[in-house]
Parts: C-alpha cells; structure tokens; sequence
C-alpha cells in the first residue's frame, strides 16, 4: 500500500503518541526511555541525549495527534506548516541497510523537527491517497490511543495495547450471560 519508509514513519509516530496517553503516565519519563524509543524506530541523526532534547519530543505529541482528527484540508494545511517549519528539503537515501528513501531534513537538524518532518513526508502520501481514514483513534471506549490501520481490509479497530483482547472476552462474557 504505502511505500515501506512511510508505512514505519507513520508507526512511530503513532508510537510516539500513544507515550503520552498510558493511563495518565508518562510514556518518556527520561532521557533514558526516549532512546530506547529512538533505537526501537531506527531514527537517525544527531542526538544531544538532554532533557531539553526530551521536552522538545515530548511537545510534538499534541501537534502530531491533531492529524487523527483532521480532515483532508486541515491535514494538508498542518502537513504544509510542519514542512515549512522544518524547511524540508527531500532527498534520496540509503543507509543501515534500508534501500533509497527519503529524507527530508539534515542529520545534524534537531531530534524534534526530524520526526516533525519526517511524519510530514509520510502523510503527503497519506493525503494523496486518500487514505486518511486509516489514522485511527482505537475503539475501545477507555482508550485514546491512536492507530494505523495497515491491513489490507480496512479492519484494525483496536490499539497494541490489548484493547482488542478485552473487548473480545467482554463480548464473550456478555454473550455467555445472556444465554444463562
């Protein structure tokens, strides 16, 4: 469906999202955590490893998020800003065993505006397709996690957080009492 570079931009920034809606907690409590987020999701570039460099990434969340919601204009509005802010200069690379893909920033830019950008150039081809509706926020009514729905059939409803799962022993149990 999307290219592979895409398909991931547009996981980790779900990933990265999500850090800041567990239950209340902090998904990126430390400078710690966000390198493990950073190695998870294979960024690349330079780092500065500092709380500010944490604080930066941690702001993005809410901006990123925004694009669950939005419509196709306000998408392409915010996508167009975020490249702006960014001064995104796409360009062809290969690197750590991934073929030609695209980068769109420095590797020496800022951790924060990489990932900005980065997702940016993920929705164009989001956008482009019409695919949008496959940014989703999960179905469970206690969770607003966001999603990527990447299946072929359209029908990823639930987060990775086991949302699915208690949905489906839920509905079972209903079921079970109902039939008593």
């Amino acid at each position: 469906m999307f290219a592979h570079d895409t398909e991931a931009a547009l996981s980790a920034t779900a990933a990265l999202v999500n850090t800041g809606s567990r239950d209340g907690g902090e998904g990126l409590p430390d400078v710690a955590a966000l390198d493990a987020f950073i190695d998870r999701w294979g960024y690349t570039g330079v780092r500065r490893r500092d709380e500010a460099e944490l604080a930066a990434v941690r702001a993005l969340r809410s901006r990123l998020r925004a694009l669950w919601s939005a419509g196709e204009d306000e998408a392409a509005e915010l996508v167009n800003a975020m490249l702006r802010e960014g001064r995104a200069l796409p360009q062809l690379m290969r690197h750590d065993g991934w073929d030609y893909h695209l980068h769109a920033t420095a590797a020496d830019e800022a951790l924060d505006v990489r990932i900005l950008v980065e997702f940016a150039m993920a929705l164009i081809d989001v956008i482009r397709m019409k695919e949008l509706d496959r940014l989703r926020i999960c179905a469970a009514d206690d969770c607003d996690d966001v999603l990527v729905d990447l299946s072929k059939n359209r029908s990823r409803r639930f987060c990775e957080q086991g949302c699915g799962n208690r949905a489906n022993v839920a509905a079972y149990r209903a079921r079970r009492a109902a039939g008593q």
